[in-house]
């Protein structure tokens, strides 16, 4: 398929910079597939199209302050990196601004207790990076690290606001450059009207990297290559969705994070004796058959994007396509901080 079918204009105005003030007042568009119909609510709204005996799966990951800045040992020059993958033993992993006199030895200074050495440069664009510290990795870059804010939200990342609101309530396990951001219009008080409705809900982990948001390069889709990213699943977990497939209840996946690690997961096989963890590089697109998912919870995404292509393959691309010009002509906020469809 041609990547022009994934594509539209959207007015510079409609990309949110900033949340709303509450997580919940999000607005809400309802999308019926079987009917085509589009409804308008507030997120807050959204306990009111869940039915008791569903199943809810969340990405409990967490993001970190992944984005640095370090000076060249040797020169003085400034090098801006992110986090993208651990790589294990202190090596991760990175995208490094500039990146193009760093050769292999060279070192980065970060702070007074943190600096890296250039172990590879990839061919993915990507540097390997062997990070040399005193104390704790994670308690030393939470102090001087910042969270990385996409590209289109043009403004700098407040540390004391992003580092809470770009952050979901139910965040866990640390690892995400990006935040699922389905998820961030959940409050606490929400989900617990969700549970008391008699949801199930159900948490998995995948580590967002930039395997979600790499760009669509191929003229056609189909040869897209997604990087791959970190996913787990608790045995009990696996279980829980296994029973809910057999006993055909609804699942509804939020975010598209949640849609791959559920679509990743052979629940098929025998219970598992221990928690799964494994690396996707699913990449969904039209023609796919949903194996799990009935229903997701997601913001709106960018044209042309890995996430937009799953949302078109799971309603249709006319559909989806009607669903974004509505979008538009009613100013919804577009993108992370923007607002949210429900599509059953």
């Amino acid at each position: 398929m041609h990547i022009s079918l994934f594509g539209y204009s959207l007015p510079e105005k409609l990309v949110a910079q900033y949340p709303v003030s509450q997580r919940d007042k999000s607005r809400l568009m309802i999308i019926n597939r079987e009917t085509c119909d589009i409804s308008h609510r507030s997120f807050h709204n959204i306990v009111d199209y869940l039915s008791k005996g569903d199943l809810l799966v969340i990405n409990n990951t967490k993001v970190i302050p992944a984005r640095l800045i370090g000076i060249k040992e040797a020169t003085g020059a400034h090098i801006e990196i992110l986090l993208v993958r651990d790589l294990g033993s202190n090596i991760w992993d990175v995208l490094a601004k500039p990146s193009k006199r760093l050769k292999k030895g060279t070192i980065i200074n970060c702070s007074k207790n943190l600096s890296a050495e250039v172990i590879e440069k990839n061919n993915d664009g990507l540097v390997m990076l062997k990070f040399n510290f005193t104390g704790n990795f994670m308690e030393i870059i939470s102090k001087i690290g910042q969270v990385p804010l996409p590209p289109y939200i043009r403004r700098a990342s407040i540390k004391s606001y992003d580092t809470r609101r770009y952050q979901t309530v139910y965040a866990k396990e640390a690892g995400s450059i990006a935040a699922p951001t389905a998820g961030l219009h959940f409050t606490k008080k929400l989900l617990e009207k969700i549970k008391e409705k008699g949801i199930q809900i159900a948490e998995v982990t995948l580590h967002v990297s930039i395997g979600t948001f790499k760009p669509v390069t191929e003229i056609e889709i189909e040869k897209h290559r997604m990087q791959s990213e970190y996913y787990e699943i608790t045995k009990e977990t696996f279980f829980t969705i296994k029973m809910a497939i057999h006993e055909q209840k609804r699942i509804i996946a939020v975010g598209t994070t949640s849609v791959r690690v559920l679509e990743s997961v052979n629940f098929n096989s025998d219970n598992p004796k221990k928690n799964l963890s494994a690396w996707t590089d699913l990449f969904i697109y039209p023609g796919y058959k949903f194996k799990v998912v009935n229903a997701i919870i997601t913001n709106f995404h960018l044209p042309k994007s890995t996430l937009l292509i799953l949302i078109h393959a799971f309603a249709g691309r006319k559909l989806i396509t009607r669903t974004y010009k509505e979008a538009i002509r009613k100013e919804y906020r577009f993108y992370s901080y923007g607002d949210v469809m429900f599509v059953k």
